[in-house]
C-alpha cells in the first residue's frame, strides 16, 4: 500500500500575469514519497558506526546496574536521578542547567565548523529513520522494487510485504517506547508488569505515545520532521559562514553535465565529469538534488557524496565532484590543508575555549561535590518564645539530605550566639539516597543576647568517612 500524501490544504494567491490572465500559484506542495536509494561508502560506514553506538547506550543503558539498582534511573516520583554512582536531587538542577549549556554550546560549534552534523550522524530522528529504511529495504527490497511494489496492483504478496514491514517497524517502536519509560521507572519492574499485563495506566499511556511516536516520525513523516518540524533547519543559516564545512557540488568541475562511455574524457567531449545520472539525488533521504545549491532541507549526511564516489570510481575520474568544502575554499580553490586551516578562525576557538571551561569547571564541581545536602526553615507559627529557666527558644526545621547510597549518621550542631545550644536531638541516621526532616530547637539564655535578629550557622557533619560537613545560615530572633 503506498503512503499516503499529508493532506495539505494548497492555499492559492491570484498573480497578474503581463498579458492579464490570472495565474495561480500553489503556496504547499503536497507531499511525494520519496524512495532513497541504498548507499555504501565512508560515510555511510560511519552513520552506522553512529547508528550502532547510540542504540547500544539507549537500549542497553537502562538494563546497566549499580550498587544492586539500576545504573540510569530517573525517578520523579521520588524526585532523585540515578547516574551511576552519582545520586541528584532537585536542588542539583543547576546541574541540569550546565548540561543543556554544554549541549547548545556543542551544536553551535559543531555547526560553525561542519555544518548539521548533529543532523547528519547523531539526531533520533536520523537514526531511527535510518534503521527503519534499513527494515524496509530488507522487507521489500531497494529503490526500485519498492517503486514497483507501490505501483503493483494489491494482493497476497504485496499485503504480506507491507504486514511483514509494518509489523517490524510497530515492534521496533514498542520496545523504544518501553526502553525511553525503563530510565523513569525500574525498567525490570516493569517488564514484568508488561509481560503480566499489569503495568500501571501512565506507564502503559507513555510507552504507547513514545512508540507511537517513533513509527510515525520514522517510518511514515521521515523528511518531513526535518524540513517542517524541526526550527534547526530554519535557522542554522545564521550559525553558517564562508569557512564551515558544508556539503558541495564543483559547479566548475561538473559542468556542463551529460551522459558518456565509461572512461570517456570529458574534455573531448565538451562536457564536465557530471554524467547526470541522477544517483545524488536518488541516494538523499529528504529528496534534494544537491547540484541546485545548499539548501536547508540538506542534514549533511553525506550519502550523496558516497553516491557520487562510486560513480566516480566507475567513470574512472576522480574523486571529490561532490563533497565537504567551504564557500572560501570553493571560490578561492584553496587546498585541503588551507581548508582547514581557515577552521581555527576566532569564532570557532571562542566557543572552544568557553565549551571546555564550562565541562572542566562541572567536573572539578562533581569531583568536589558532598554526599550531603542541608536546608533550614524557620518555624514562622513559633518564631520566638520563652521556655523554662528564662531561655529564649526558636525552632526550626533542618531538611538533611543524605546523597550517598550508604547510611550514615549525622551530628547537628549550632553557633553563633554567646549562650547558643540545641534543646533537641544532635545526631540523627540517614540510610542511603534519603532525607529526613528533623526538628531542631535552638536556645539562649535570656538577657545574654539584645532584643531584634541575631545571625547563627547550623552544621551538620558526618561521623564516619572523612566527617565532610556542610553549614547553612540563618537568623535568631530575641523578643
Amino acid at each position: 500500500m503506498a503512503q499516503p500524501s499529508l493532506k495539505v490544504v494548497a492555499q492559492k494567491e491570484k498573480r497578474s500575469a503581463p498579458e492579464g490572465e490570472g495565474l495561480e500559484q500553489a503556496l504547499y506542495e503536497v507531499r511525494k514519497k520519496i524512495y532513497p536509494r541504498a548507499v555504501r561508502g565512508w560515510f555511510a560506514a560511519w552513520r552506522w558506526a553512529l547508528v550502532w553506538a547510540t542504540q547500544l547506550v539507549f537500549y542497553g543503558g537502562a538494563w546497566l546496574t549499580w550498587n544492586g539498582r539500576q545504573a540510569l534511573l530517573f525517578d520523579i516520583a521520588s524526585r532523585k536521578f540515578y547516574i551511576f554512582g552519582l545520586v541528584f536531587w532537585p536542588q542539583d538542577v543547576i546541574y541540569l542547567t550546565v548540561l543543556l549549556i554544554i549541549s547548545a554550546l556543542s551544536l553551535f560549534l559543531f555547526t560553525a565548523v561542519a555544518g548539521r552534523l548533529w543532523c547528519g550522524y547523531a539526531c533520533p530522528q536520523t537514526v531511527y529513520t535510518e534503521v527503519f529504511m534499513w527494515i524496509e529495504r530488507m522487507v521489500e527490497g531497494d529503490r526500485v522494487a519498492r517503486i514497483r511494489l507501490d505501483q503493483a496492483a494489491f494482493g497476497a504478496r504485496k499485503l504480506a510485504l507491507k504486514a511483514a514491514k509494518h509489523g517490524a517497524w510497530i515492534a521496533l517502536a514498542l520496545w523504544t517506547g518501553f526502553t525511553f519509560v525503563g530510565y523513569f521507572t525500574p525498567i525490570r519492574e516493569l517488564g514484568h508488569a508488561a509481560l503480566t499485563l499489569s503495568a500501571g495506566g501512565w506507564a502503559s499511556f507513555w510507552i504507547l505515545f513514545y512508540g507511537f511516536a517513533t513509527y510515525g516520525n520514522a517510518g511514515w513523516m521521515r523528511e518531513q520532521v526535518c524540513k517542517y518540524m524541526c526550527p534547526y533547519a530554519r535557522f542554522q543559516s545564521a550559525m553558517f559562514d564562508k569557512d564551515t564545512m558544508i556539503i558541495t557540488y564543483d559547479r566548475e568541475r561538473g559542468e556542463p553535465r551529460g551522459p558518456r562511455a565509461r572512461g570517456a574524457d570529458p574534455k573531448a567531449l565538451g562536457l564536465g565529469e557530471c554524467v547526470d545520472c541522477g544517483i545524488c539525488a536518488q541516494v538523499c533521504p529528504t529528496g534534494i538534488d544537491i547540484r541546485d545549491g545548499l539548501q536547508y532541507e540538506c542534514i549533511g549526511c553525506a550519502a550523496c557524496i558516497d553516491g557520487c564516489n562510486q560513480v566516480m570510481d566507475r567513470m574512472g575520474y576522480p574523486r571529490g565532484l561532490i563533497r565537504y568544502s567551504t564557500t572560501h575554499a570553493m571560490q578561492r580553490k584553496l587546498t585541503r590543508a588551507g581548508m582547514f586551516a581557515r577552521a581555527f578562525r576566532p569564532r570557532v576557538l571562542l566557543y572552544s575555549a568557553v565549551l571546555w571551561a564550562i565541562i572542566i569547571g562541572t567536573g572539578v564541581a562533581l569531583y568536589e561535590r558532598l554526599p550531603l545536602k542541608l536546608d533550614v526553615i524557620r518555624d514562622r507559627a513559633a518564631i520566638s518564645r520563652e521556655v523554662e529557666g528564662g531561655q529564649i527558644e526558636n525552632v526550626y526545621q533542618l531538611q538533611i539530605m543524605n546523597t550517598a547510597e550508604q547510611a550514615r549518621r549525622f551530628e547537628i550542631r549550632v553557633e553563633g550566639l554567646p549562650t547558643i545550644r540545641l534543646a533537641s536531638e544532635a545526631s540523627v541516621e540517614l540510610p542511603g539516597a534519603a532525607s529526613r526532616l528533623v526538628l531542631a530547637k535552638v536556645r539562649v539564655q535570656g538577657g545574654s543576647a539584645q532584643h531584634g535578629s541575631h545571625p547563627i550557622e547550623f552544621e551538620v557533619r558526618a561521623l564516619d568517612g572523612d566527617h565532610e560537613h556542610v553549614e547553612e545560615k540563618s537568623v535568631f530572633i530575641v523578643r
